[in-house]
């Protein structure tokens, strides 16, 4: 093996001028600030964030003209005033109530929970609920479920399958109120937590007391835990810590009928009966609405190291994650790979200097998480120099402080943000065998060109085809980038993704859910038993469908 100074002119080590690293800083802050407005909320207690939502919702197209397929059933009742009066009259504060049914003045405040940040789902909810107990939750539920009124479960609302917004009037129960850590064993690692509790907000106490959450999304500033495991929320470092399927304890939840599920344990072990709590992991709010969550936390590890480096083809993506698994094994918490049209995008929207000089195809980025700074560092270090060697990695780069850390990480969680900056997206979160993965990405690409929708003039709605995702769970995001959205454009779309996905016995729906997007193609992953099975289940906790309609099955 080459000594480890005659590689120094390849991998390089970042070292940011003090006054370069600044201009950086800002420039990242200036971006966030800048993107964060339209599209994210970053606080729970008040969602109303998103600045230009009323201009953007003026000019996006309801859901329901969208998909005119889609009917409003017509055994849910309409909203009337005496409705609205019960609810005021429950949840007593003026806040936790938004009432665009008897006044329009709150068309503006009510604006933001009827839109997803994507403007892709838009609906005609009047009434917003923001309840601030399992209490209200449980009597809001009551009343809607004996007056045949649909409910939306909403959290942070940062879904990216229409889950979490109306179609068309339902009445929205946001859970930003609801916002409480509870409690922490600092022996057990066990956390009990409100639904609305925001994941940075429990991240951060975590920290506090030496211990991490088990999810990492781009959108932890703004996503609710609750909405996290009503989702199964994957994340960055699944690869690391598994899915909320295995973390999740215990939680508590209400039915639709008002009932309180209450399974909140706080242990590892308990094999008494059906694990019932599953049921509400992954459910996307269509069989009850989880109050409270109960998670298994792992210790926050002393150390944390990054590498960035650029491949020249797909294969040699496959064998650096190999090796990596191989050499890095106990240590590896995260493998992310990004194509070059992702990272281009991220470049110009940012105007960021790039980490490495020259452009490849591919970029992966590597995270590791130890005990031992310098036993991690050394054997990262040792990777990458044996990948190099063998002719695997072309250039790569070791972030050397938390500041470089956070940079290298914002090529890899700026993607979405950049996407949504330069327009429209058709998001596709699948999985697939990983020797398939990226070639989703090029098929779609030549399908989209051969269709004369792919170019750079805005007469071609569609700007470019790329795919980035967690290598570590054979998960891509392959997003389409458009300049507006365009109904050609998903024709061309679905369902070709789906059958392509099909062919290959992946799966439609990763981490993202199925929501309104993807609820009539559970067909192309789900055969017509699992499926008849959910629907049972289905109409046992909520027989007269009020909860998430039009939504997941």
């Amino acid at each position: 093996m080459a000594a480890r100074q005659q590689l120094t002119p390849v991998l390089r080590r970042l070292q940011l001028p003090r006054a370069a690293a600044n201009i950086n800083r800002t420039r990242q802050a200036a971006l966030q600030q800048s993107l964060s407005r339209p599209v994210r909320c970053l606080s729970s207690s008040r969602p109303r964030c998103f600045h230009q939502t009323t201009a953007v919702a003026a000019t996006a197209k309801h859901t329901s003209e969208t998909y005119p397929d889609i009917q409003r059933d017509a055994r849910f009742a309409q909203l009337t005033p005496e409705h609205v009066a019960y609810f005021r009259g429950l949840l007593g504060s003026e806040s936790a109530v938004i009432d665009g049914a008897t006044s329009s003045d709150a068309a503006d405040d009510i604006e933001p929970f009827n839109s997803d940040w994507m403007r892709k789902y838009r609906g005609h909810c009047r009434l917003v609920l923001k309840p601030s107990s399992t209490d209200e939750v449980s009597q809001i539920l009551r009343y809607c479920n004996d007056n045949m009124l649909a409910v939306v479960p909403q959290g942070g609302n940062t879904g990216l399958v229409g889950g979490s917004v109306p179609v068309f009037d339902e009445i929205v129960v946001n859970m930003s109120r609801m916002n409480r850590i509870l409690e922490f064993d600092e022996v057990s690692g066990a956390l009990v937590a409100e639904a609305g509790c925001i994941l940075e907000v429990a991240d951060q106490f975590l920290a506090s007391k030496g211990y991490i959450f088990p999810l990492d999304l781009g959108a932890k500033g703004s996503c609710h835990i609750g909405g996290n495991v009503s989702t199964n929320a994957g994340g960055l470092r699944l690869l690391r810590y598994g899915s909320l399927h295995g973390t999740v304890l215990g939680l508590e939840a209400v039915l639709a009928d008002g009932t309180v599920v209450d399974d909140l344990c706080k242990l590892r072990k308990n094999n008494t009966g059906y694990d019932l709590k599953q049921l509400f992991i992954g459910a996307e709010g269509t069989i009850g609405i989880v109050t409270k969550v109960s998670i298994q936390c792992p210790q926050r590890s002393a150390a944390q190291n990054v590498a960035f480096f650029g491949l020249e083809s797909f294969d040699k993506v496959q064998q650096a994650f190999r090796e990596a698994k191989s050499q890095l094994s106990e240590i590896l918490s995260a493998f992310e790979l990004m194509d070059e049209g992702s990272q281009a995008l991220v470049r110009q929207v940012t105007n960021n200097k790039r980490p490495l000089e020259s452009q490849y195809p591919f970029y992966c980025l590597i995270e590791t998480s130890g005990s031992n700074a310098d036993h991690d560092s050394e054997k990262l270090a040792a990777f990458l120099e044996d990948v190099m060697e063998k002719g695997i990695v072309a250039d790569g780069t070791l972030a050397q402080d938390e500041t470089q850390i956070k940079s290298l990480w914002a090529w890899r969680e700026g993607i979405t943000e950049a996407l949504s900056h330069l327009g429209g997206t058709y998001k596709y979160d699948v999985s697939i065998p990983v020797k398939d993965l990226y070639q989703l990405v090029e098929d779609t690409r030549a399908r989209v060109d051969e269709a004369g929708l792919l170019g750079d003039s805005d007469e071609f709605p569609v700007r470019a085809v790329v795919g980035y995702g967690h290598m570590g769970d054979a998960n891509l995001h392959l997003n389409v980038s458009t300049r507006r959205m365009d109904p050609r454009v998903e024709k061309v779309l679905e369902p070709f993704v789906y059958e392509w996905i099909a062919e290959r016995q992946g799966s439609i729906s990763a981490e993202h859910g199925l929501g309104l997007m993807k609820k009539k193609f559970i067909g192309y992953s789900r055969n017509p038993t699992m499926v008849g099975l959910m629907k049972n289940i289905k109409n046992t906790f909520d027989p007269k469908g009020i909860l998430n309609p039009y939504k997941y099955l």
